[in-house]
């Protein structure tokens, strides 16, 4: 579906259990990799505590994005359509088991609304959740950023 090729195997660390599968799409090494472990004993995935919320492909801009709902939509699985997240743009939608796959442009980036020199120094927003400023911070723990 996402136009991935089969790359190679390796032998699970589960006892008994079928090779991962590694698919590749594109040039980049690991970051363009996504290994596959059949596990057809493990309960249906459920959002918590260390679980996995959403796994993200990156796309390069708005016009290869439009092209993949458009495909996502031929093949007639559920999807949110085009979603403006004011950093990137993005499509999200479920594999069978219920796992969300993101599809995001690069752009337009976190360095839209701050200097390069003092990126990441303060929390920047999307201009649709200033207004909730004050709640988000108040949720969120400093980093220890002691080397």
């Amino acid at each position: 579906m996402l136009g991935f090729r089969r790359k190679g195997t390796y032998p699970s660390t589960v006892t008994g259990r079928p090779d991962v599968i590694v698919f590749e799409t594109g040039e980049g090494g690991s970051g363009a990799e996504v290994h596959l472990e059949e596990r057809n004993d493990l309960d249906q995935e459920h959002l918590g505590r260390g679980g996995v919320h959403h796994v993200a492909f990156r796309v390069n801009n708005e016009e290869e994005l439009k092209q993949w709902i458009e495909h996502i939509r031929t093949a007639q699985l559920p999807n949110s359509g085009f979603v403006d997240r004011f950093y990137f743009r993005s499509l999200y939608f479920r594999e069978p088991n219920g796992i969300l796959f993101e599809l995001a442009t690069d752009g337009p980036g976190f360095a839209t609304d701050e200097p390069m020199e003092s990126l990441g120094e303060s929390l920047a927003l999307p201009p649709f959740l200033e207004s909730k400023r004050e709640q988000i911070e108040a949720y969120l723990k400093p980093l220890d950023t002691r080397q």
